[in-house]
């Protein structure tokens, strides 16, 4: 997918300050991208860090003192709104994020709190970001002082959501689990609970749903469906519920920046779909599956003559079929989708919601999961076909997010290899888009892995000596060859290293981009690399 980019500002979730405050071109963020999509908002996750600041804005009120609208949304207010409250948790979070330029590093910890509400099962539900990189997570309740070790159940991080829970029995004495709902009409009204930035309590803000339909999902780098709420959305309210008639409708994620009460919540689907993935991969996040496609609309009535569709016949031109992917063996590029799993697309790409309401046909994917299949009905030289696809997640030659994941690196003689990721170039700042390397970032959004395994393996920087001198110009470039073999990925290059040392090879050679080429005399480099780890206090060479 192509079009403008998501930013997101994470300036409250400190963990993730550099990897997620970033700005997402749409070809990147797109779980399967559909259709070019226009310019993107720019988006913040709504977690708080420590230390807790005053002046959120919006209309947050104490527990307790309802505002108008909240008896509609949550029911009976001496009732229902205590029932509901003693559900809501404070999760409060100490993070260490990874150093992508010094991957043998993790940067220094960080503090934050966010919300999340109790589940059937002893489970506590909050957002991924909350507790992304986490070194250590206490929970509390509401009314109760005491915090409680958690730890974490599952996470999915391309949804945004999490399970915590607790192994003390002392927690879950007098709890009570909010039921799961489904997805609310436009113009209802709902209440988000949790523990925003302004103070220690409980905090209710109240809205109407204003919108439904995909949302790019900022911590995710990812299109799901969400619900925009003109409720307030502050710092430390990702997590908690947004409550109609007592239940759940939504779980609070992020804000539009720079905007007035312009907030977005996790629809009920997404919520379910995590949960029931979880449970059928014995504890395991496995993923949103697509297709592996891109399209483009057939608004156009001469396109539309020109691949041969009937005047009554709407659908979506294939523009691109991914590699390694089921569509790859079955789909072909200038197919025309007319419809996915029995719903018949628009020639703009969507398909009928619920009271004529439309959405894009991504969402009929999203209730798939990993191993689905889906029927697709399309026109091929103007011929209809019916053809079943396997519905699996994708595979990206550059990894989106890594998030609880330690980098991977490979140290010799002071050379440091590293696959190239997103989270790298998000090491370069707010705006690595313009600010990291243009051509490690056009490889990143745009490339897509061919063979499986496949990597782009970096020379991500030289740490100085004698041996490795006049080399320390050739850092961000690609990695092709090795002794002459090309490079796969980073455990391949480790297995070609090793081969040239116990084979006695008088040199080893490096084959990079734009044919540069570092050659390291075998002996010289072993008796180096030791001391080069000790000058820079590394007591690990190897992370594959």
């Amino acid at each position: 997918m192509l079009g403008q980019a998501v930013r997101s500002t994470l300036r409250t979730w400190t963990p993730q300050a550099v990897r997620a405050r970033s700005t997402i071109p749409a070809a990147a963020a797109s779980r399967c991208p559909a259709l070019i999509a226009p310019s993107s908002p720019r988006f913040r996750l709504a977690s708080r860090s420590a230390p807790q600041g005053a002046g959120a804005r919006g209309r947050a009120l104490s527990a307790g003192f309802p505002p108008p609208g909240v008896e509609e949304a949550i029911g009976d207010p001496q009732t229902d709104l205590s029932t509901s409250f003693n559900s809501v948790i404070k999760v409060f979070t100490v993070a260490a994020s990874p150093n992508w330029f010094m991957p043998w590093q993790t940067k220094q910890q960080r503090e934050s709190t966010g919300s999340g509400f109790i589940i059937e099962g002893r489970r506590i539900l909050t957002n991924a970001h909350c507790v992304a990189d986490q070194a250590h997570v206490m929970i509390r309740k509401h009314g109760d002082p005491t915090k409680y070790t958690a730890r974490v159940v599952a996470v999915g991080h391309e949804c945004d959501l999490a399970l915590l829970t607790t192994d003390s029995e002392e927690f879950w004495k007098g709890t009570t689990s909010l039921k799961v709902s489904g997805i609310p009409e436009l113009q209802d009204p709902v209440a988000v609970v949790g523990y925003p930035t302004g103070g220690d309590n409980i905090s209710v803000s109240v809205g109407v749903v204003s919108r439904v339909e995909p949302q790019q999902y900022v911590h995710g780098a990812t299109s799901l469906l969400a619900i925009q709420i003109d409720a307030a959305i502050n710092p430390g309210n990702s997590g908690g519920p947004a409550i109609m008639n007592n239940e759940v409708v939504g779980v609070a994620f992020q804000s539009l920046e720079g905007a007035e009460n312009i907030g977005f919540i996790i629809p009920v689907p997404i919520i379910n779909h995590f949960l029931e993935d979880v449970e059928r991969n014995q504890g395991n996040y496995v993923g949103f599956p697509a297709l592996g496609i891109s399209c483009q609309a057939m608004e156009n009535p001469q396109m539309r003559k020109f691949f041969k569709m009937k005047p009554d016949e709407n659908g979506v031109l294939i523009c691109k079929v991914r590699p390694l992917t089921d569509a790859a063996k079955l789909l072909k590029k200038h197919d025309v989708i007319l419809q996915v799993d029995g719903q018949s697309l628009g020639n703009d790409g969507t398909v009928l919601f619920r009271n004529r309401e439309r959405i894009s046909f991504d969402y009929v994917l999203s209730g798939k999961f990993a191993g689905d299949k889906v029927d697709i009905v399309l026109l091929r030289d103007g011929e209809r076909q019916t053809i079943t696809i396997e519905a699996q997640p994708l595979k990206h030659l550059v990894p989106i997010q890594q998030y609880d994941l330690l980098p991977r690196y490979l140290i010799h003689a002071g050379l440091v290899f590293t696959p190239l990721s997103q989270p790298y170039l998000h090491e370069y700042g707010d705006d690595w888009y313009n600010t990291s390397p243009r051509r490690l970032c056009e490889r990143a959004l745009f490339l897509e892995q061919q063979r499986e395994g496949q990597e782009l393996v970096i020379l991500s920087q030289v740490l100085q000596d004698g041996t490795n001198h006049g080399y320390e110009t050739l850092c961000n470039l690609q990695v092709m060859e090795c002794n002459g073999t090309k490079v796969e990925n980073l455990k391949h290059l480790d297995s070609l290293i090793r081969q040239a040392e116990e084979s006695d090879a008088e040199f080893q050679t490096f084959l990079l981009e734009d044919n540069r080429s570092m050659v390291l005399e075998t002996k010289k480099a072993r008796v180096s690399h030791q001391s080069i780890l000790a000058r820079h206090r590394i007591s690990q060479d190897v992370q594959l």
